[in-house]
C-alpha cells in the first residue's frame, strides 16, 4: 500500500481482490471531496455496484440511492444520488489521467452529487467537463479487475469505503 500522507484525505476503497488507496484533492474540488468524505463516514458507499464499466474507459460507481448490491433497484443504478443536494462543478486545470477520480453528473455541469468514476486510461477529452477530484495511489491494479458491462451482468461492488483518518 502506498503511505498515506495525509489520512483526513485519504479514502480506502475494499474491492473483492483488494483495497484501492485514493488520495483527495481538498485544493482543486473541497466540496466534491467533502461529499466524498460525508458519504464514506456514513457507510453509503458499501456494497454499491459499479454499475457502468467500460474497457478502456473507466468504471463508475456511487449511486447510493439504487447500486447496492443484491438490492432490488439494481436495475435502476446509476440513476441515483444521495439525500444530499447537488454539489457545484469544480472543474480545474488537473488533467482525466488513468487512475484520476471523476464526478460523475448529468448534462447539467452542477448536478454531480455520490457518484463517480475512475478513469483506465488517459481521457483528456474530459478535461475541463467533469471534475477531478483524487487519483489512484495505490491498488490501480484491482480496479483494472472490475467487471465490464453496462451493467455488468453480475456488477463488482465496493465492499466498504473509508476515510483513512477513521481506520483503526
Amino acid at each position: 500500500m502506498a503511505a498515506i500522507t495525509d489520512p483526513e484525505n485519504t479514502i480506502i476503497i475494499t474491492l473483492k481482490d483488494g483495497e484501492v488507496v485514493i488520495a483527495l484533492l481538498p485544493d482543486i474540488a473541497p466540496q466534491h471531496c467533502d461529499r466524498m468524505k460525508t458519504l464514506a463516514r456514513a457507510k453509503a458507499y458499501d456494497n454499491v455496484v459499479f454499475h457502468r464499466v467500460i474497457d478502456g474507459f473507466m468504471a463508475q460507481t456511487g449511486d447510493v440511492e439504487h447500486g447496492i448490491a443484491g438490492g432490488a433497484n439494481l436495475r435502476r443504478a446509476g440513476t441515483g444520488g444521495s439525500s444530499h443536494p447537488d454539489v457545484p462543478a469544480e472543474f480545474s486545470g488537473i488533467p482525466h489521467d488513468r487512475g484520476t477520480i471523476g464526478a460523475a453528473r448529468s448534462q447539467n455541469p452542477n448536478s454531480a452529487n455520490s457518484q463517480f468514476f475512475i478513469n483506465f486510461s488517459d481521457n483528456h477529452f474530459l478535461n475541463r467537463q467533469y471534475t477531478v477530484y483524487g487519483r489512484v495511489i495505490s491498488g490501480m491494479e484491482h480496479v483494472d479487475k472490475i467487471t465490464r458491462g453496462e451493467p455488468p451482468a453480475n456488477p463488482d461492488s465496493m465492499i466498504t469505503v473509508r476515510v483513512a483518518a477513521d481506520v483503526a
